[in-house]
């Protein structure tokens, strides 16, 4: 029996992956979040929850007796907050689990990534792995890049991977957010509508990940794109959405340049008179609404054998099921 340690099991991606991993009764899972989250708990014999703060080396430590791999998926992801919070949750945690692992023999690491580390303000199709970086959008994709620079410094066989826009059952993120604006009324058409983007149903990741687990000879130490790889039309998928969950369509709409003025003039006031505090509207937001954004997963698809099961059609589907039922409770 392996043992795996699962950072971030409390979350959306790292619910959905023990959910996966707890099917296969020859792994032991060592579950790790800052507290249980409702719908969120995964209960299953081979699966044991141990709750801390990854920013203290000293729980890490009691984390890692006999563990054969770790799957680190835990960060604070947001478009907007101080360097320091963002430090502390994704590269601190990375050092400490790094230096334990380390000591303690780990035979894998499996690093949950973004990539947001490739984003610029205009559109982007076809972005490869070894594709240069740009100046990071934000101190989330500043913090991401710099934990990949201490995994693949680190000496530890290791997986980066870089999945780009999470859907499924249990999203907190993505689908509520759109929701979340539209039922505000801060939702707008913008752009002129054509822009595609790619984007990954959860539990393909989970495979990819699995797949990363799994990986020998020169699958391993490598960084990986991982979506559906077929970018598609973003605003019918919104639309798509909005009428799912009963919510009127959506009609309103702004100037790219008018919104993106806004949004900056938003940042610029939470920097300074907000404490940093993330505004309902931002210039990466206005991005991944108005820009196209796709990715190449040749790799994956060759090195790990990475092939998509489920579309994103049914991913969607899939969130709206989840989310009418758990309201419901």
């Amino acid at each position: 029996m392996k043992r795996i340690l699962v950072t971030g099991a409390t979350g959306f991606l790292g619910s959905r992956l023990i959910e996966a991993m707890a099917d296969n009764k020859c792994w032991e899972i060592i579950a790790t979040g800052r507290k249980l989250k409702p719908f969120s708990t995964v209960e299953a014999s081979n699966i044991e929850y141990k709750l801390g703060n990854l920013e203290d080396d000293e729980f890490v430590g009691t984390l890692m007796d006999k563990i054969d791999a770790v799957v680190h998926a835990a960060a604070l992801s947001a478009q907007m907050g101080k360097y320091r919070d963002f430090h502390r949750a994704n590269v601190k945690s990375t050092e400490n689990i790094i230096q334990v692992a380390k000591s303690k023999n780990i035979k894998k690491l499996v690093f949950i990534s973004s990539p947001s580390v490739y984003f610029q303000m205009k559109h982007q199709l076809n972005i490869k792995e070894e594709d240069d970086l740009p100046k990071p959008i934000n101190n989330y994709a500043l913090t991401k890049r710099e934990a990949e620079k201490l995994v693949q410094a680190s000496g530890i066989p290791h997986i980066i991977i870089r999945p780009r826009a999470l859907i499924g059952k249990g999203d907190t993120v993505i689908m509520p957010r759109i929701m979340r604006a539209h039922r505000e009324g801060r939702l707008r058409r913008m752009g002129d509508e054509r822009n595609v983007v790619d984007m990954t149903p959860v539990r393909n990741l989970t495979d990819a990940i699995i797949l990363g687990l799994n990986a020998q000879g020169k699958a391993v130490n490598q960084i990986y794109n991982i979506s559906n790889g077929e970018p598609q039309p973003l605003w019918p998928l919104l639309d798509d959405l909005l009428e799912k969950m009963e919510l009127p369509p959506l009609k309103k709409k702004v100037s790219l340049p008018l919104v993106l003025l806004i949004a900056r003039f938003m940042e610029w006031h939470a920097k300074w008179f907000n404490d940093h505090r993330e505004p309902a509207l931002t210039a990466y937001g206005v991005g991944t609404l108005t820009m196209s954004f796709g990715l190449d997963i040749t790799k994956a698809k060759e090195l790990l054998g990475y092939t998509p099961r489920q579309t994103v059609e049914e991913a969607i589907d899939e969130f709206v099921d989840w989310h009418k039922t758990s309201n419901r409770k």
